[in-house]
């Protein structure tokens, strides 16, 4: 089914920039379970663009998770919302994501064969989207900056991965030695949940396996900075001005690598 965000923001999607944007359902399978992901892409341009997958932060495919891949796609891209949960689990509130997110994250093999999975669906878009098919990268948020970062760690070959705000931890971290992209890690030096401690197991990991790793510290920024839907004080919170810098951040990364 094919929308614009004009469309949705009559239901509930705050986009006034993007708002000729189009907004696709791709429904696809793994492993013969259903899956529904977002192909979000201005179809006026008729160029092959870059392809960017990004993975949503834990509560999923929603309307700010396409609201978000709008303001990356621009004219520029066309972004895939990676589903990691599967079509029929849609979490409603913090608890039902943490619960759907801990099972993807205790599990880094199947963390690892879902995103692969979306990068492959994106690739297929080529069908129907003018897609640069070998000009991809890929982007997270939160728990999907993790999960792009094991994306990285499975040995794919795209352009690039950039995490915002997601946790940098791996169950082994010797797998950095399989990363063949470079890395960008856009992370708040006050968030609580990826503490001190983590960021300098991660900076040993990419620095031991010889990965092209680039990691931008910004000061007064805690997790989910770039979320205006964020609203836990000094925890989870939403900060302009270092969302601004993230953004400009990551475009200066998809000029060199793409």
């Amino acid at each position: 089914m094919k929308k614009t965000l004009s469309t949705l923001v009559m239901t509930g999607l705050a986009s006034m920039a993007q708002a000729d944007m189009t907004v696709q359902d791709v429904a696809y399978e793994i492993d013969g379970e259903p899956y529904a992901g977002l192909l979000v892409f201005d179809d006026s341009i008729t160029e092959p663009r870059p392809g960017v997958l990004m993975v949503p932060n834990w509560m999923g495919v929603t309307e700010q998770a396409a609201e978000k891949a709008a303001k990356v796609a621009g004219s520029d891209y066309v972004v895939f919302v990676a589903d990691m949960y599967g079509k029929d689990i849609r979490p409603a509130n913090a608890d039902e994501a943490g619960a759907a997110a801990t099972k993807v994250r205790s599990d880094r093999l199947l963390m690892r064969h879902r995103v692969n999975a979306a990068l492959n669906v994106l690739r297929e878009q080529a069908a129907t989207v003018p897609l640069q098919t070998d000009n991809l990268v890929a982007i997270g948020f939160c728990f999907g900056g993790g999960t792009v970062l094991e994306l990285a760690r499975s040995g794919t070959e795209i352009k690039g991965v950039v995490s915002f705000h997601g946790n940098l931890d791996t169950p082994e971290p010797a797998d950095a030695k399989a990363i063949k992209m470079p890395v960008l890690v856009l992370h708040g030096a006050d968030d609580p949940f990826v503490p001190q401690e983590q960021v300098l197991a991660f900076e040993d990991e990419m620095r031991n396996a010889g990965v092209d790793w680039q990691l931008v510290s910004y000061g007064g920024a805690v997790h989910s900075f770039s979320d205006p839907y964020a609203k836990m004080p000094g925890k989870a919170e939403y900060h302009p001005l270092v969302a601004k810098r993230a953004f400009a951040t990551m475009r200066q990364f998809f000029n060199e690598v793409l």
